[in-house]
């Protein structure tokens, strides 16, 4: 779901020629094209010093950019020869501008004593259930972005995919649950959730997702939003029609709606249902993100109310 099959095999490619083995050893990840005729002449050098490093825990990893577009995407790969040095699933270093041996072999050696390999390889970043913590980051970025964007389906497949490299990577599943809750999908939404261990649940970035899959449970069609949206404007001082369709507005994703009736309940009587107007605009601000600019923008409305 999400990738199309060609990109779930570049990904399932990628996880186990490089993620996998980076875990536990130092990859050196070469971009290249047949038609380059730097990455030839750079090549030999790579192969010769990754087999002299072998047992410092150094590997060389190759990318075909012409048969591996959608991995050199998520790395941007502008140019190529490109030369990463990749440890536990991410970029450690840039390692592009050592041409001769002596320059990568350099680079190496200072790589080598800052990265704990050797705690790697006993399992130093095992998480509590005993498996890799996979550090796929471009992937997650990824993802991200494509849901900024709004195509929640391929974001949510994108996270998926994520999950399946490294279950423990928390901001995949603080992810997926937004990308499922923006598409409509609060139900699978709601079992991934209550699948969740206690650990990954309680971090922040995943709660604030709960909050969104708590307020997307009063989401409504558009006919029930239109005769909500009738009944609090024919009752402008019936609190809990405002309420309701406050709720119904912002899981509908007409969230200015929703503040503009949620600020006036509070500027009308801020100690109705003991603050429940106040709670609810809270809760649409963490679920939203508090650096988020329209959360700013409506957090100093609320502010001017309450201190006015």
């Amino acid at each position: 779901m999400g990738l199309n099959i060609e990109e779930q095999k570049a990904v399932e490619k990628f996880r186990a020629e490089v993620v996998d083995p980076s875990m536990t050893k130092l990859v050196i990840l070469d971009f290249w094209a047949e038609w380059c005729g730097p990455c030839k002449a750079l090549t030999p050098m790579l192969e010769k010093v990754a087999a002299e490093y072998a047992d410092k825990g150094v590997v060389l990893a190759k990318i075909n950019v012409d048969e591996e577009k959608f991995i050199a995407g998520q790395f941007q790969v502008q140019s190529i020869p490109t030369v990463y040095a990749m440890f536990q699933g991410q970029p450690v270093a840039d390692l592009t501008s050592a041409r001769s041996e002596s320059q990568m072999k350099q680079m190496l050696d200072e790589l080598l004593e800052k990265l704990p390999l050797d705690g790697a390889a006993d399992g130093a970043v095992n998480s509590g259930a005993g498996q890799p913590q996979q550090d796929v980051g471009q992937f997650v970025e990824m993802a991200e972005q494509v849901l900024t964007k709004g195509d929640h389906e391929r974001a949510a497949g994108v996270f998926m995919q994520v999950i399946q490299m490294a279950p423990d990577n928390i901001p995949a599943h603080a992810g997926l649950i937004r990308a499922l809750v923006a598409g409509g999908r609060t139900e699978e939404a709601r079992n991934i959730a209550d699948a969740l261990e206690p650990a990954i649940k309680d971090d922040p970035s995943v709660q604030q997702a709960l909050t969104a899959l708590e307020l997307a449970g009063t989401r409504v069609d558009a006919s029930e939003l239109q005769a909500l949206r009738e009944a609090a404007s024919s009752n402008p001082a019936d609190m809990e029609k405002q309420l309701a369709f406050a709720e119904a507005a912002f899981a509908a994703g007409e969230r200015d709606e929703a503040a503009n009736v949620l600020l006036a309940m509070v500027e009308a009587d801020r100690a109705w249902n003991e603050g429940a107007a106040r709670t609810k605009l809270l809760q649409i601000f963490e679920a939203t993100g508090l650096e988020d600019p329209w959360v700013v923008t409506t957090r100093r409305s609320l502010s001017k109310i309450l201190f006015s």
